[in-house]
């Protein structure tokens, strides 16, 4: 057992070159698929670099709406993903059922936005929210979960009443009002991009696209945090001890690690990242009653779709969730929230452990 529990460093180049023969395997097996595949993406390639002709313009519209609804499908998958990175860590890995996860969030953008009015730092809000949030996720952890370990039932119903009264609490200290968190005058107002929108007819000049520079920010953030805990899930002797207490909590405690601080430590963490969530949410949308439903639903959507457990997974899932809000919005409005759970069917229906999940 200790010779398996050392080899768990080994863990990630083990997955990378499964996942590269597993690839190899599905291009040998299934040529014609794997042709299709690649002609969709190259069309895609060529739809966001290329100046349109005018019969796709005349299919689709013009390619600004197309490239803000694909940036913005983007930005709200980074954003999904900030939510459902702490969602998967709690649920999949630690298999507790956090249905009060939204509230979190919620209470995030609550808490960011009165520190940033107070303060008037925007940054500031955000490591106080995380430490105040997290600190919640382990009042959570100590008090409601550790008591009903692998009580899946019972887990539901308590967090559900929990976030109903978070909901109520909230919604008298706040008010049915919309908030907005106003990032720093270095973050407003729109940058150019090389992306070409279109060509001046008058003097054949091209015009490129202009995007908000905070949701390119929010993006690069989540980026960056999406590979950071990759790394110390799969690189790090903390990801090792995590990976291992799920697969076998009592012989990991036989060996002396204190897995309970450990899963602590895990909780806090996803609890401040729904926190953080909820600050850059309320930074280029807006905090408001009902907004705890809404991520809750998108994080179960995207674990559920993604995999439970997978950071990738996490990562791929909200790409694909918010493209598809994004893209039903713009394209197809009435059919909208049908696209992301139509999604989940199709995934659920061909591989139920979910994209990049394990079976």
């Amino acid at each position: 057992m200790l010779g398996d529990f050392r080899s768990h460093k080994y863990t990630g180049n083990f997955l990378l070159r499964i996942e590269g023969v597993s690839m190899r395997l599905f291009i040998e097996r299934n040529p014609v698929w794997s042709f299709i595949i690649f002609c969709l993406i190259a069309f895609l390639v060529w739809m966001i670099f290329a100046i349109w002709p005018e019969w796709l313009i005349d299919a689709i519209g013009r390619k600004k709406i197309f490239l803000n609804a694909l940036f913005n499908g983007v930005t709200l998958g980074a954003l999904y993903f900030l939510v459902a990175s702490g969602f998967t860590l709690i649920f999949g890995l630690m298999r507790n059922v956090n249905l009060a996860h939204g509230s979190l969030y919620l209470l995030g953008g609550y808490i960011g936005f009165q520190v940033a009015e107070w303060s008037g730092y925007w940054l500031l809000a955000f490591p106080v929210t995380f430490v105040v949030v997290g600190a919640l996720g382990i009042l959570l952890q100590v008090f409601v979960f550790r008591k009903m370990e692998g009580e899946d039932l019972r887990q539901t119903l308590v967090t559900i009443g929990i976030s109903i009264v978070m909901a109520d609490l909230m919604l008298w200290g706040w008010g049915g009002d919309f908030y907005n968190i106003n990032p720093p005058s270095w973050l407003n107002g729109p940058m150019d991009t090389f992306f070409v929108t279109g060509v001046k007819r008058s003097t054949g000049d091209l015009i490129y696209m202009k995007y908000p520079i905070v949701r390119l920010v929010i993006l690069a953030a989540a980026i960056v945090i999406g590979v950071a805990m990759w790394l110390i899930l799969n690189r790090t002797q903390i990801g090792m001890l995590i990976r291992a207490g799920v697969d076998d909590r009592d012989m990991l405690s036989a060996t002396g690690a204190r897995i309970q601080l450990v899963f602590i430590g895990v909780f806090a963490f996803g609890a401040g990242l729904a926190g953080v969530a909820g600050v850059v949410g309320g930074t280029f949308q807006t905090v408001a009653p009902g907004e705890d439903i809404r991520f809750l639903l998108a994080s179960l959507v995207v674990v559920i779709v993604g995999g439970m457990g997978s950071i990738s997974g996490a990562a791929l899932g909200a790409l694909l969730v918010g493209l598809a809000e994004q893209f039903g919005s713009v394209y197809f409005p009435t059919y909208a929230v049908v696209l992301t759970f139509l999604i989940m069917v199709v995934v659920l229906a061909f591989r139920p452990q979910g994209i990049m999940g394990r079976a």
